[in-house]
């Protein structure tokens, strides 16, 4: 089983439906994916668990963690980070074999099709790139 990080700076939003579009969609084909912030904010976003359960990807397992937290699933085979550059400073993590960056803007705060919005650029993008990276 190959493993993805997924890092932000809240892990409340853009990473949690990251983390959630990966297991759904590559882990039968062997990947694991996780997710974890900088400075979690210690609650998945509403509208982020909504637009997941929405798309029947929603876990109770998922939640605003730490990268403390993800640690003991180290070494990671990826790391990608889903910060907006702009606005956001990503966090970088030492334990994996690679690290990308690939910005989305955070929905948090803004209308649920917003999410939505975020929800199928991260299904389009970040698949692609875990794809091309470790199949």
């Amino acid at each position: 089983m190959k493993k993805v990080l997924i890092l932000c700076t809240g892990n409340s939003c853009r990473s949690i439906i990251g983390e959630a579009v990966i297991n759904k969609e590559l882990n039968s084909q062997g990947i694991k994916a996780f997710s974890a912030g900088s400075n979690p904010s210690g609650r998945v976003n509403p509208n982020a668990k909504k637009v997941l359960k929405a798309h029947d990807a929603w876990s109770d397992s998922y939640y605003s963690k730490t990268i403390e937290e993800v640690d003991s699933e180290a070494p990671f085979d990826l790391v990608v980070t889903v910060c907006d550059n702009a606005k956001e400073a990503c966090p970088m993590y030492s334990g994996a074999k690679k690290q990308v960056h690939l910005g989305f803007e955070d929905p948090d705060g803004k209308e649920y099709e917003e999410f939505e919005k975020t929800y199928d650029l991260i299904q389009e993008q970040l698949l692609d790139l875990v794809k091309k990276e470790l199949l």
